[in-house]
This record gives structure tokens, sequence and C-alpha cells, in this order.
């Protein structure tokens, strides 16, 4: 069984469709007991960082979450779920996140510019290709340079490199995605990603 947890973000459904596609029965919950009966948990969620810290604490799910990844459950953050995992963010200047993983989320600069010196829209919305640094589970069977579908303001600087498996340009360099552990993480969206997210998404599952 997959949990998908509930806090009342967005994107939720689309997750949850996602992995009932590939074939795997899934519960959106934010019942403890659930959660960490469950063989693997997927955090999702679209949203303002410390808004969704606000919510994770109102229901209880901080310790929760916190207890998955430390019994060695599969866990998997997309998009603001990724960063949630994270220390701090600049989009929420006083709110703590989960801190499970060690780093920043820091506001794309409204001056980026891609390498022929073209003005980059802030948020990212669309397609872009993902530098494979090795190793990655979720990328098992992937190519450098595939497409996967993103819609951000905020990127991921995670204080430890090693941990980075996947990564994009966009003015500056943005982890895009990573692994530590049973603590996997992506900001891009594989539920949304056609058929390279998806098997991403399988691999997560199959972990």
């Amino acid at each position: 069984m997959i949990a998908i947890i509930d806090y009342d973000a967005g994107n939720i459904k689309s997750v949850e469709k996602a992995v009932q596609y590939l074939g795997h029965e899934c519960i959106t919950t934010r019942d403890e007991s659930r959660i960490l009966g469950a063989d693997r948990v997927i955090l999702p969620g679209v949203g303002a960082f410390g808004d969704a810290m606000e919510r994770l604490s109102e229901y209880g799910l901080i310790g929760v979450i916190k207890e998955v990844c430390s019994k060695r459950i599969p866990f998997l953050g997309i998009c603001l779920g990724l960063q949630l995992l994270f220390e701090e963010s600049e989009e929420s200047p006083g709110a703590a996140g989960l801190g499970i993983l060690k780093g920043s989320i820091r506001r794309l600069p409204d001056d980026a510019r891609d390498s022929k010196g073209n003005q980059l829209k802030v948020p990212n919305i669309g397609w872009n290709s993902l530098n494979l640094t090795g190793g990655g589970r979720l990328f098992n069977g992937i190519t450098d340079e595939s497409f996967v579908y993103f819609v951000h303001s905020f990127y991921l600087d995670a204080a430890d490199k090693s941990i980075v498996k996947a990564t994009i340009d966009y003015g500056v360099k943005v982890d895009a995605s990573v692994e530590a552990g049973n603590v996997f993480a992506c900001q891009f969206h594989p539920e949304k990603s056609s058929e390279t997210g998806l098997k991403i998404l399988e691999n997560f599952l199959n972990v």
C-alpha cells in the first residue's frame, strides 16, 4: 500500500491517479497508523512553504514524517514536498522546514538568463532537461537530458551535494532531485512528465 500524505496541498489527486495507473494500491490520508503502516509514502504538494508547514503541524504530521524517514520506509517528496524536507526557505523567512535533509530553498533570480543570454521567466513553468549526476535509483533506465515538467519559483540549494542526483540550469544550478538512504525527492512533477515521469515514479514504487 502506498500512502499519499493529505495536508490540503495542491496536486495530490494527480499523484494518486499516476500511482493507480502504474498498478499500485494507494490511499490519501493523514492518519498516522496508515502512514506508518504503508510500504511507501509520498509527500506531494503545490503551495507556499510556510503555509504548508503550518498545516503539517496542525494535522500532527511533522513527527509522523520524521518517523517514516527514521524507520527506513521509502519516502518521496514531490515539488513543495521536496522543499519541505529541508531546513528553511526564502519564501517564508523564519519558518522552519522539516530539517530531515540539510540545505536551503532559495528564490530563482529575477534576472536569470539562459546560456544564450535570453531572459528566463520566474516562475519556471515548463519542460527542462535533467543533468543526471549518477547513481540515482529514481533514474534507472532514464537517459541523461531527459525532459521533465517543472512549476516553481524557489529551488533547492542542498548543503551536501553528494545527495544530488539530478540538476537543471535555470540561470542558476537547481538541485532538481536528491536521494539520501530511503528519502527521495524531486523538484519536478513526475506525475506530469509523460513516460519519463511515470518511469521515475515506477522506479520509486519498486525501490
